[in-house]
């Protein structure tokens, strides 16, 4: 199946005909503003009066590239120090950092601990002065750390074994990657256990000098698992209240121990069944059972069709618990890629989409922009950008300029092109032979247990040994 290119779409009035004929929504703006009084450029003032300099914000990368017991290596810092050039004034976690070892998605992911944290105050350190060495100023500069448990994706000690945690029998998921009928279900104890890490692990953060921590609750980790545990008995599931009890028991015990410290929220707003290459190559959902009670943000009926109510209730509980930054997201890379990050092509391990990927952009906008009309208090930072290309300034622009969303988080485009957000506020033309055309090595790097970056469009990984491994890999497919 072809879809056409978006670097093909030379003009607006092309873009709009484009857009129109796949009867979706995706406005933009003719032109790009810039200067102080660009939507971009402009101020945002949280609650507690700090000022976060421009809405572009930098989305946690993973790189798959630290030591074994979770110190970041030479290229965990050196993508960090990309962040802190790149001219976003929000750091979204730079990247998921596991709270304790069995936790961890693969056997070289930062962990949060006090072995780690003279490395992890220096790799925050190195970020914060790349940006004050490019743009002479950080008072504006909001930094956080994302806090995972990878759940049932944990790999901790070896890429190809998966030692997942899970919260509930799922019988699609459990299916699709081989979990036991017999595998152990996560006890309360345990819960108890990991929500006791988080806490700790917010208050390393705070000491190694974060501006907030995320407690992530997407993309089908532990967090996100919480929100679908529909089946599950006892007080961590059921009822919503019970469903969301681990992040309100996170919440309290980081507010306790660690007064004053932001809180931010990564969230799946909206959820699938997982997908899986059809008899053509494209994907398709995998067999799923109805009423599909499975999901978080699914329509039980039809789960094939994203359903807000229960994220708007989500939302809700964050402004009751005083949690005001968010970043919406959806789905899982896992079991669900072209709904989570739209693409053109497939990583090594998925499936070419079965939707022109600009359909998946727009699903992500709309369903931010419908949570921020709902929530006008909340700091909203929208996702799914990346794939807009060229016309990624655009577009932002006019998601900023009408309220539909805060920031505007860049993921994949920080690896290929990390000082776009600065091309853009200044005005200059985008570079466009590092923009990102998702071509996916930086997933199916790590599928093969590389460390990830942008094999084929950044000179230094085109360099690495990874990328002729990647380059084969390619080759033997197409055979």
């Amino acid at each position: 199946m072809r879809y056409r290119r978006v670097a093909s779409l030379k003009t607006p009035e092309e873009f709009r005909a484009h857009v129109a004929g796949l009867g979706i929504e995706l406005p933009l703006d003719d032109e790009p503003a810039t200067g102080e009084d660009a939507p971009l450029a402009q101020p945002y003032r949280l609650p507690d009066g700090f000022t976060v300099g421009n809405r572009l914000c930098a989305h946690p990368m993973e790189g798959w590239d630290g030591t074994p017991d979770g110190k970041p290596g030479e290229l965990t810092f050196r993508r960090w120090r990309n962040f802190g050039r790149s001219g976003a004034k929000l750091i979204w976690g730079g990247e998921a950092v596991a709270v304790q070892h069995e936790g961890r998605a693969n056997p070289r992911q930062l962990m949060i601990c006090e072995a780690n944290l003279t490395a992890l105050t220096d790799l925050r350190r190195a970020l914060v002065e790349a940006h004050e060495e490019r743009f002479g100023r950080t008072d504006d500069l909001l930094v956080g750390l994302q806090l995972t448990h990878s759940g049932r994706f944990s790999r901790p000690n070896r890429n190809d074994r998966p030692e997942p945690r899970i919260l509930y029998r799922h019988p699609v998921l459990d299916r699709k990657f081989g979990v036991p009928a017999d595998h152990p279900v996560l006890t309360d104890a345990e819960i108890e256990g990991i929500i006791e890490r988080f806490i700790g692990a917010a208050q390393m953060a705070r000491d190694a000098g974060f501006d907030f921590v995320d407690a992530k609750h997407c993309h089908g980790y532990l967090g996100h698992e919480f929100l679908s545990a529909h089946i599950r008995p006892g007080p961590f599931g059921g009822s919503f209240e019970d469903r969301t009890r681990f992040l309100r028991l996170v919440v309290d015990g980081i507010r306790r121990r660690v007064p004053g410290l932001r809180i931010g929220v990564r969230l799946s707003a909206f959820d699938m069944p997982p997908f899986r290459a059809g008899p053509d190559g494209i994907g398709i959902p995998e067999d799923f059972p109805i009423p599909y009670t499975y999901a978080f943000g699914a329509d039980p009926a039809d789960p094939l069709q994203p359903r807000l109510e229960e994220a708007e209730r989500f939302l809700g509980l964050l402004e009751e618990l005083g949690i005001w930054l968010v970043n919406v997201t959806a789905g899982s890379p896992y079991y669900s890629p072209h709904i989570q990050r739209p693409a053109l092509y497939a990583p090594a391990d998925g499936y070419p989409p079965p939707e022109d990927p600009l359909v998946g952009v727009a699903r992500q906008m709309g369903a931010a922009s419908r949570l921020k009309r709902k929530f006008p208090r909340l700091a909203i930072v929208g996702s799914a950008y990346t794939y807009l290309q060229e016309w990624l300034p655009h577009v932002a622009q006019h998601a900023v300029r009408t309220g539909a969303v805060d920031f505007v988080g860049l993921g994949r485009m920080m690896l290929s092109y990390p000082e776009m957000p600065a091309d853009m506020l200044a005005g200059r033309p985008l570079a466009r032979k590092r923009i990102c055309r998702t071509f996916g090595d930086c997933t199916s790097g790590p599928r093969m247990g590389l460390v990830s970056g942008c094999y084929p469009l950044d000179e230094f990984y085109k360099r690495r040994p990874e990328a002729e491994e990647l380059r084969s890999a390619r080759s033997s497919r197409r055979e």
